[in-house]
């Protein structure tokens, strides 16, 4: 079985390295500098130190060369991407099955990743979702991850999900694309949040209060849109959501810190050297569910922080000025 992986970033150098100590795999990046920074390095500096690549995987920044030959491709560009590089396949003719690692909403459309995927692929194309609690940095270290594959086929969730498991990585199968891309997309938004939490100093109880209303604002979205609940009870939802929201290595939980700490978006944004998905994904999620009519409290104050001048302070009062409610509402 040999693994095609289309983004060079920290997660996706970490997956190729991880799949590679049992299959070949193929790492590609767009950036020519970058690809031949890494072909001299036989690592990935750049995002990921000095961790060296098995004779197992190899650079490619042509992306026909990239997926020829190859069994599966693994895409792990940002979402913002994830169109245009599913295009570009079509453009080769490549028919492979495609999984992506990819999390958020895309810009201006406000799609998820499968809903990108049914768009440029279709239904009947084998297509799948990598989701859970996971930091590249941990990883690559073997440090134990379990994660899961969700996909628009069973059969293709446990076969794709077998290529990747192994060693300290667990990967679990699903059928519930949409809990997977939903999990994946809103606990980069709820992160910014605890991040804001945690900055301004509200303590334990605050961060534990948010992590939960968060998860009932994922699981109101995802299941207005056809996921299960349960998803969210499970490793593409809480999980991630607890992870991302507290662990030293999440990029959104430092935007919320640095927000906190009273920097501007701009310049975050220019010093993470990293993607943050949470950022134009709490735009996208806000304006999606207006139109569906789902209320998400949480998620307008953060966009209201990070898209309209919001104090970090001011948003937290309009929270908790909010009407008392039963909690299942």
């Amino acid at each position: 079985m040999k693994v095609t992986v289309l983004g060079a970033g920290a997660w996706g150098t970490a997956l190729a390295m991880q799949i590679s100590i049992q299959h070949p795999v193929v790492l590609w990046a767009h950036n020519p500098e970058h690809v031949s920074g890494m072909k001299r390095a036989r690592a990935n500096p750049r995002y990921l130190g000095d961790f060296k690549f098995n004779d197992n995987l190899s650079i490619e920044g042509d992306l026909g060369r990239a997926v020829a030959h190859s069994d599966l491709v693994l895409s792990v560009v940002p979402t913002a991407a994830f169109r245009t590089t599913l295009q570009a396949l079509k453009a080769l003719d490549c028919k492979l099955p495609v999984v992506w690692a990819n999390k958020g909403l895309e810009p201006e459309t406000a799609k998820l990743p499968h809903e990108v995927a049914m768009d440029e692929l279709g239904p009947q194309h084998p297509w799948g979702a990598l989701s859970g609690p996971s930091f590249a940095a941990e990883l690559v270290r073997g440090l134990p991850t379990a994660v899961t594959l969700a996909a628009n086929d069973a059969d293709f969730a446990r076969e794709a999900a077998s290529v990747m498991h192994g060693g300290s990585f667990r990967v679990y199968s699903s059928d519930d694309v949409v809990g997977a891309s939903v999990g994946g997309a809103l606990k980069n938004v709820m992160a910014i949040a605890a991040g804001i939490s945690d900055g301004m100093d509200f303590g334990n109880n605050a961060r534990a209060a948010l992590i939960t209303r968060g998860l009932a604002e994922m699981t109101r979205f995802g299941v207005s849109l056809g996921a299960k609940k349960e998803t969210f009870m499970g490793l593409a939802g809480a999980g991630d959501l607890i992870l991302t929201c507290t662990g030293q290595y999440s990029r959104n939980r430092e935007v919320g810190l640095q927000l906190a700490s009273g920097r501007k978006l701009p310049e975050i944004l220019q010093s993470l050297g990293h993607v943050a998905e949470g950022v134009n994904t709490t735009r996208e999620v806000v304006r999606r569910a207006k139109l569906m009519g789902v209320d998400m409290p949480l998620t307008a104050e953060v966009d209201q922080v990070l898209s309209h001048g919001k104090s970090p302070r001011v948003a937290v009062e309009s929270l908790l000025s909010r009407e008392q409610k039963p909690e299942s509402v």
